[in-house]
């Protein structure tokens, strides 16, 4: 456990008979960080949250939390508050006795309860809503409560898991926008499982990709995009285009185009995000620069994904972003031809 880090996982090894679902999860996370846990279905990102909140108890390695091992004890002795996907509210409780109902349970003063109920429902934007019930809330008013429930006891670690999940779409980006506003108020450290990688890269401090039950990588949301730590994570976060090619000669070569590269040779992968591949500016003289024909364009409002072909690319096409604004100006269509630029310092290659 490093000096800073008020969650510390050592060694976690999660084993559902002959299968693992978690192996050698080491992970510190400081004190009011907002971590994501991305991955697939299946990659143990929610298993690894339950054994955080002693809801599963892992087959090897400790948990500790603000310096004292956790790893044993029940989910009541942990300090924490959740929120599940299904927001998990008592229909046959007041949103305030939802809000209420950890308070209650630890004896809190009836004065007191009513204070921070009042608080915390002005908090999470639904002032006034204390005597309905859940039925007569909408999904994304639901999720609110459930999150409100989960603050009342001041925990030192929230847990969200999927809490967006059921939710619509424009719905979704309001509520994961209210959550960090308000987790950055309290200062409360909050780790969220999502499969959304719009939901990761847009609120997290730090995000943790699994895949197969192990940490593929832990960075801020610009390194792991910035910079994939191997081809599941380049792959996995964001667009990009795969290629085959071959490094040869200190030049990695790809179709025709070849680009400086060093170590052996050997064959590899080039992953390459669309906006790298730059229609503008270009000048006379550019080096990296070819001819594509536009094969394809999916219009997606402000900006449209562009499926391009070239003889450059050796048979090979590339997907690149284009503005609406870039595509009109231009008169371009499907069959029209244009000149694009290769940036060989965002290319990464495995």
């Amino acid at each position: 456990m490093t000096q800073n880090a008020f969650l510390a996982l050592h060694n976690i090894r999660k084993e559902f008979g002959a299968f693992t679902a978690l192996q050698d999860i080491n992970l510190d996370i400081r004190k009011g960080e907002f971590v994501c846990f991305l991955g697939p279905s299946g990659c143990g990102k929610t298993t690894l949250l339950r054994i955080i909140a002693g809801l599963d108890v892992q087959t090897a390695g400790e948990v500790h939390q603000n310096g004292k091992n956790i790893s044993r004890l029940p989910p009541a002795l942990r300090d924490y508050g959740i929120v599940f996907q299904s927001y998990a509210l008592f229909p046959n409780l007041s949103v305030a006795d939802n809000v209420a109902y950890g308070l209650v349970n630890r004896k809190t003063p009836k004065a007191e309860v009513l204070k921070r109920v009042t608080e915390l429902v002005k908090l999470v934007g639904l002032p006034g809503s204390e005597g309905k019930y859940p039925s007569q809330l909408s999904g994304g008013q639901q999720q609110r409560i459930a999150l409100a429930r989960a603050l009342a006891t001041s925990p030192g670690l929230l847990l969200l898991d999927e809490p967006l999940s059921a939710l619509d779409a424009l719905e979704r980006v309001r509520l994961r926008q209210e959550i960090r506003a308000l987790q950055q108020t309290l200062g409360v450290t909050t780790i969220m499982v999502t499969h959304d990688q719009e939901e990761a890269l847009s609120i997290a401090d730090r995000i943790v990709v699994m895949n197969h039950g192990v940490i593929e990588q832990v960075g801020t949301p610009m390194e792991i995009y910035r910079e994939p730590a191997s081809p599941f994570v380049a792959d996995f976060v964001g667009k990009v285009n795969a290629l085959p090619a071959r490094v040869t000669a200190g030049e990695l070569c790809f179709g025709s185009l070849c680009l400086p590269c060093s170590g052996a040779d050997r064959d590899v992968k080039i992953y390459l995000r669309p906006e790298d591949v730059l229609a503008r500016p270009i000048a006379e003289g550019d080096a990296h620069v070819f001819d594509a024909t536009l094969e394809k364009i999916e219009f997606l409002g402000s900006f449209c994904h562009v499926h391009v072909s070239s003889p450059a690319l050796g048979g090979h096409k590339l997907t690149v972003y284009l503005s609406l604004n870039f595509l009109s100006e231009q008169s371009l269509q499907v069959g029209s031809t244009l000149k694009l630029k290769l940036l060989p310092e965002r290319i990464k290659v495995f």
